[in-house]
């Protein structure tokens, strides 16, 4: 098949795993086009069947911002007529849906029809969807999309309970690379870090406000005052300017590193004994399931899809948004015992297996055969 794949070329969730899809898809030997206004991030190195076409705007003295969606409609009709795509995959519905709806009725019009796959990935639909002023556009790009996939049960039911759908939406779970995210020996690596033997938590976000980095602090704290430990934030965001001057007021400005983007997360999550994700809201929970296939347990709340992929128990701990309390004795229940550890490590990476891109990646192509032969009898 020859793919097109529009996305956020970023650091978050949709863009990386819209990268990671595209990426085995060409490993599969589809052909497969990535249609943004940067390069995506983990889209570092050359590789066979997968090609780049950057959408770009020029300024115009009548716009105070350039009109990047008719780019976009633009450089998707010109990629889907050039290349012969068969289908386009969006990710994130704004404003890639709507965008896909519009480039599709401007082929159709040329006799040409390219069905469009939307996938919903977390804050298109929890958050910046239900906005008014964006609502009844995401409303009418999704039931427009000949196929949708949702990226946890959780978001399926938020979508359909907070929307007018009338569409059929799939659950295709988020999922992990193996090849990359392993627990892979880096014991010096470790002792750069934590010297003294030293536990070592981390914590993966782009420091919103919805992802609670203090509570992360404050259960860091309660930690270290039983257990000697240190702390990894990777990620940046509005929030670091405070969470730094949070760790100075407490005093732990020692014991915390702030390690901002990193392209190798999976090398700090090797060396880490404990994952935090204390989020308000979470569609699935990616940086848990990659800590968790690095063999890392993880405390985090019970929001969103986190108990599809974080089971109470097993591979770490749920607990209620804002329960710092609960978090920390959690914590301190796996780090202080090592037997414990090692089971829970045990039981993260078997959990962790069941979302490895080798078995979601059939479930994409299979859904990608039937949204296009439904769109052929539809053209038909």
């Amino acid at each position: 098949m020859k793919i097109g794949i529009v996305c956020y070329p970023t650091y978050g969730g949709s863009g990386v795993i819209a990268t990671e899809l595209g990426m085995g898809l060409a490993r599969h030997g589809h052909e497969v086009h990535f249609i943004t206004y940067r390069r995506p991030a983990r889209l570092a190195a050359f590789q066979e069947n997968v090609f780049y076409h950057e959408v770009t705007g020029e300024d115009y003295p009548l716009f105070e911002y350039p009109p990047y969606d008719t780019a976009l409609a633009s450089k998707m009709v010109e990629v889907v007529k050039y290349e012969n795509l068969d289908i386009l995959h969006v990710h994130y519905a704004i404003p890639h849906a709507a965008v896909a709806y519009m480039a599709k009725k401007i082929l159709l019009r040329e006799g040409r029809y390219v069905p469009v796959i939307t996938t919903l990935h977390g804050t298109d639909i929890t958050l910046v969807g239900t906005n008014p002023a964006f609502k009844p556009v995401v409303e009418f790009s999704i039931s427009k999309s000949d196929g949708v996939t949702a990226v946890s049960d959780f978001l399926k039911e938020e979508t359909l309970r907070k929307f007018h759908i009338d569409k059929d939406i799939r659950v295709i779970y988020n999922f992990v690379d193996f090849d990359r995210f392993r627990k892979i020996n880096k014991d010096h690596f470790k002792k750069a870090i934590a010297p003294n033997g030293e536990r070592i938590i981390a914590h993966t976000s782009n420091f919103r406000k919805v992802k609670r980095v203090e509570d992360v602090i404050k259960v860091f704290q309660k930690v270290y005052e039983k257990i000697p430990s240190k702390l990894l934030l990777i990620g940046d965001g509005p929030e670091r300017r405070r969470i730094e001057d949070m760790c100075r007021q407490i005093g732990l400005c020692d014991e915390v590193r702030f390690l901002g983007k990193q392209d190798a997360v999976e090398e700090l999550l090797a060396i880490s004994d404990l994952f935090i994700i204390p989020s308000e809201s979470e569609s699935f929970g990616l940086a848990a399931l990659e800590a968790m296939a690095c063999e890392v347990p993880v405390i985090s709340t019970d929001a969103g899809g986190l108990p599809e992929v974080n089971i109470h128990g097993q591979t770490g701990f749920l607990s209620k948004v804002g329960d710092v309390e609960s978090m920390a004795q959690q914590a301190i229940s796996i780090l202080g015992d090592e037997k414990v550890l090692q089971q829970f490590r045990h039981n993260a990476l078997e959990q962790a297996e069941r979302f490895d891109i080798r078995h979601i990646l059939p479930q994409y192509e299979a859904y990608y055969e039937e949204v296009i032969e439904k769109a052929v009898v539809m053209e038909d």
